[in-house]
């Protein structure tokens, strides 16, 4: 049997750093725009947070490198029924991501393909072409699907980290300062957080594929907070640099704020390139997770809480099957959704993936002031880490918060869904386990 452990630090890292630069941040000049420089308030939030729970996976992972990160932590503190709880609804936030990654993917691509926004079918498929090649990508092999993460990382980043430097000579602190809202600035900055909180969803994937990855208690370590810091950076200073060159008003309404800003600095054939940065992003990201949907349930079937036809593995050692179903589920969002045209496909599918992720963060947070008590430390060092890790939580819960009532409300109506699911499967799992 050849060696899984095929993932290196350099692959690790880019599966982190590419599941996080995928879609949103492209627009998310434009969603700020109104704010002006409260964004920078709302960034510096936002980083903080990620950085905390950026810690605490690390912190876990050393404790327990065990595939199914998200899910391995809070069943080893709580037990199984929270555990698959978790498990349910991350799980249904990677279907989600998938979807609407795929769509964002479409939408970038009718920059090119026009009829792609012109009739939502055509999309759709464009949409569905996607998901199932890298399905076939993700069968093929956890090394193929790594090295393809490896590359669409540099070719996404590099246009956008040149405007960053270019641009940099062009930015107005006048125009960043252009902001226009008539919220306070407490409101505007949580406002700010919430928004930029979304583009950090992901630090935890390092944590997932670990039994393919080489020395997993410290490359997975290593990489969450190399990609969370990275991505930090990158997300800064490349959105600081376009709300400084377009003002407020005009940015607002930008459909593509990176590719306009592109424009004014180079002209419009500079616009073209800025979008397909970010069809590649939108590409990459999605490899990354498809990744994920494979390997997260098949460490959840391997515990006996899925069914175990995640857990079948294929020749080439990958969860062909899990990959499979994950995809046509996500598929079936995609055409579910696909008459309400791509923009609006993508706001009802991301609206509730959001709360599970961060509903998952708070009970990993949690779990680490659980696993942490037995740790031989001094006290000093016992009372950093519980201090961090309750920091993390309340974190969490403003972010739960900043996500909405509607966003809460489905997203615990599919949570409580997961509870007869629990029930069926512990019976199958006893009735079928020997005596």
């Amino acid at each position: 049997m050849q060696n899984q452990r095929s993932l290196g630090l350099v692959t690790t890292t880019s599966i982190v750093l590419g599941n996080m630069v995928g879609s949103g941040v492209f627009l998310l000049p434009a969603s700020l725009a109104i704010y002006g420089a409260y964004s920078l308030w709302g960034w510096g939030f936002s980083t903080v947070g990620a950085l905390l729970l950026a810690w605490v996976f690390s912190s876990l992972s050393r404790r327990l490198s065990k595939a199914g990160g998200p899910y391995a932590y809070p069943r080893e503190a709580f037990g199984d029924f929270p555990g698959f709880l978790i498990a349910w609804v991350y799980w249904l936030s990677i279907l989600g991501t998938n979807a609407a990654i795929a769509v964002a993917f479409a939408s970038y691509l009718a920059d090119f393909v026009p009829v792609l926004a012109s009739t939502p079918l055509f999309g759709a498929f464009a949409a569905l072409t996607a998901v199932w090649l890298l399905t076939a990508i993700n069968i093929w092999g956890v090394r193929a699907a790594g090295n393809l993460q490896f590359i669409t990382v540099v070719l996404k980043l590099t246009p956008l980290l040149a405007l960053a430097v270019f641009g940099a000579f062009h930015f107005d602190p006048q125009i960043l300062a252009s902001g226009h809202t008539t919220a306070s600035p407490a409101a505007a900055i949580n406002a700010c957080a919430t928004l930029t909180m979304w583009a950090f969803l992901g630090l935890e994937c390092a944590t997932v594929p670990a039994e393919h990855v080489k020395d997993p208690e410290k490359t997975i370590p290593r990489a969450t907070l190399l990609g969370t810091v990275i991505a930090a950076v990158f997300y800064i200073v490349c959105t600081t640099v376009v709300m400084g060159i377009i003002p407020s008003d005009t940015l607002a309404h930008s459909n593509a704020p990176f590719a306009d800003a592109a424009k004014l600095l180079w002209g419009s054939w500079a616009g073209y390139i800025i979008a397909a940065a970010a069809i590649i992003s939108c590409f990459g990201a999605l490899n990354g997770w498809i990744l994920m949907q494979g390997q997260f349930p098949q460490a959840v079937a391997k515990d006996g809480l899925f069914p175990k036809l995640f857990a079948r593995e294929s020749r080439r050692h990958t969860p062909a099957i899990g990959l499979l179903l994950s995809s046509l589920v996500a598929s079936v969002l995609i055409l579910m959704n696909y008459s309400h045209g791509l923009v609006a496909m993508f706001t009802t599918i991301i609206l509730v993936s959001t709360f599970w992720v961060l509903v998952t963060y708070l009970l990993c947070a949690l779990a680490e002031i659980v696993l942490g008590r037995p740790d031989k430390l001094s006290n000093a060092r016992r009372i950093r880490n519980i201090t961090l890790a309750v920091a993390t939580a309340i974190f969490t819960l403003w972010a739960i918060y900043g996500a909405g009532m509607q966003a809460v409300s489905w997203g615990f109506f599919a949570l409580l869904l997961g509870v007869p699911l629990y029930f069926w499967q512990k019976r199958r799992y006893i009735a079928n386990s020997p005596t």
